[in-house]
């Protein structure tokens, strides 16, 4: 008994460094962070909001192996929408050699997407990203999240609903990272 917890300790503490070392799949970005308020050069231009409704800038470090394309969605789940929040950008077919979306690229001619990628209708009913426009009250969180997809196209699903291409996106995500950050009026 004595020896086999030694060996176990010693595999955990193999497994432990090695892990150590690993990089981990993360999403920055120069124009939004964490916890914090979103700026009104982000913010949608209608529905009695007066923003930019410029897309952010998003950076993604150390994909996982195996990685064939990326997307990224941005949804509020605090939207009053009876539980099914809000989406606000979804951008897929990115190329997996891709580390980033650059400032604007959502703006609806996608001249700015990286090659092959595309952006599906928000709630909106655009295709392009269409930043934070809460009712008034409490701040709402939108999430900005960066999928490494095992997949090198969405297929059909890149034609059909949000939820649909959200749940295909999930089921083949290897890894994902995000940042929640908060806008209200």
């Amino acid at each position: 008994m004595r020896r086999s917890l030694s060996s176990f300790f010693a595999f955990a503490a193999l497994a432990a460094a090695d892990a150590g070392g690993a990089q981990a799949f993360e999403l920055k970005s120069p124009d939004i962070a964490e916890g914090k308020t979103i700026d009104m050069k982000h913010v949608y231009n209608s529905f009695g909001c007066t923003g930019g409704n410029l897309s952010p800038a998003l950076n993604w470090t150390d994909p996982p192996a195996g990685t064939k394309s990326f997307a990224v969605l941005v949804h509020d789940p605090d939207a009053p929408t009876g539980g099914a929040g809000f989406w606000h950008w979804l951008v897929v077919d990115i190329p997996p050699d891709v580390r980033g979306l650059e400032l604007g690229a959502g703006d609806v001619s996608g001249k700015k997407l990286p090659p092959g990628a595309h952006q599906l209708e928000t709630d909106f009913g655009e295709k392009a990203y269409g930043g934070p426009c809460p009712p008034p009250g409490k701040p709402h969180r939108y999430i900005f999240t960066v999928y490494a997809l095992k997949l090198d196209k969405l297929g059909d699903a890149a034609h059909g609903r949000t939820a649909v291409a959200g749940f295909t996106i999930n089921g083949n995500a290897l890894a994902k990272a995000s940042i929640t950050a908060l806008f209200g009026r």
